[in-house]
Order: C-alpha cells, then structure tokens, then sequence
C-alpha cells in the first residue's frame, strides 16, 4: 500500500478547518498531518513536516495566505509541497496573487466534499488541480485590466514549438489535445510540456497559465 498524501489545513476559522481535517482524515489514502490557524503557522509546520499538500486559506491573520504561499513555493527545501488555495469566491483578485505566488489551484470553500477529496489527490500527485480553463478564466479576468506587458525575456529559452504547446496548455489543452492540435505524439507533447516547465522554472501548468498572460504570449482578445 503506498504512503498516505500528508495534508497540513491551514484557516483562521475553527469550524471551517476542523470540517475540513475531519474530511480527509477519514479517507484511507489521506492524512492531516497538521493545522494552522495563521500563515506563519501554516509556514511554519510546512517546514517541519514538508506535506505533499497545505490547504491555505487567503484571509489570516499575522501573515496572509498569499504570503506564505509566497514563502512556501520560493523555498527550494519545499519544492515537493503543492499548495492549494481556499476562497470563498472563485473569481477573487486575492486567488490572481495566490496563484501568481506559485499556489497549484485553488477551491471555493462550499465545494462539494468528494471534490476536495479528489483535489488533494490530483495536486499531490503533482497534475492540474483543476481545469486549466477554470484557471484561465480567472487569470484573464485580471490580465484584461491591464496594458498589454512588454517584451518578457522569460520565454526567450523556449523554442518556436514551446512557445505553440505553452500556448495551448494555457488555453486549457490537455497533452494529449495538444499532442492533437500540433499533430504530434502524446510523448512528445509530454516531453515539450516538461521542457517548457523545466526552462521557465514553473511548478506545474497552473504555473504556466499565470506566465501565458503575464508575458502576452496569451491574453484577452488576442486569440484567433
């Protein structure tokens, strides 16, 4: 049998972070391993236990969700832990920073309980956490706010073919739509997609998303 995915939940609310604990500690394949009830504290316990996931809240006290996510994915020691976001609204200017932090997804707290479940799984196992068009909707909302970026050199080491599958990805493609669309194999768009993750330094695709539009290599009406 393999090792449990090891959750820290981190919220200022009792109830909220009691509930969610309670729910994935009566999964066999999960195990809350810790609780914080601040950002320094949900920091702090990252560090002693290195999790596969934080379940972080945006709104607490002492250092904020964003922040410590901040902290959290910057540290080259934490580089196995995912963190995912709690908010209370999906389209949330504070989801945008946490993301931009380096958080893998996120989920609105009245989601359903299997769906929570299903997320810890699917982020500890390093995958999309949800649907890259979910993230995209919400990265544009913000991207659209502001004047199209200048030239980013981020994505001066990709390739003329990186630069097509980052595209894709942050359109909301799968490896193997991608592998579709560019008429390629699914390997070789598995392949490309760790290239384009590995020279830009990115997490995970939710990562790439956030770069897409940070950089205009995809943005708001540029689409044809």
């Amino acid at each position: 049998m393999s090792e449990p995915v090891r959750v820290v939940v981190a919220d200022d609310q009792l109830l909220v972070r009691a509930g969610f604990a309670a729910l994935l500690d009566a999964q066999d394949d999960v195990e809350v391993v810790g609780q914080a009830d601040d950002g320094e504290q949900a920091l702090a316990l990252a560090r002693e236990l290195r999790p596969d996931v934080v379940l972080m809240d945006v709104r607490m006290p002492r250092l904020d969700g964003i922040e410590a996510t901040r902290r959290i994915t910057g540290d080259p020691a934490l580089a196995g832990v995912r963190v995912v976001v709690l908010t209370t609204f999906e389209l949330d200017e504070y989801v945008f920073d946490a993301l931009r932090a380096g958080a893998t997804g996120f989920l609105v707290k009245h989601t359903e309980p299997a769906d929570l479940v299903r997320a810890v799984r699917v982020a500890a196992a390093g995958e999309s956490l949800l649907s890259p068009g979910a993230t995209r909707r919400l990265v544009a909302e913000f991207a659209a706010r502001s004047a199209p970026p200048p030239h980013d050199h981020r994505l001066d080491a990709l390739t003329d073919r990186e630069r097509e599958v980052m595209a894709l990805v942050a359109e909301g493609l799968s490896n193997e739509e991608v592998a579709a669309r560019l008429v390629l194999s699914p390997a070789t768009a598995r392949t490309h997609v760790g290239r384009v993750l590995a020279k830009l330094g990115a997490r995970d695709r939710t990562q790439l998303v956030v770069l897409a539009d940070e950089t205009g290599l995809v943005r708001p009406g540029w689409q044809g």
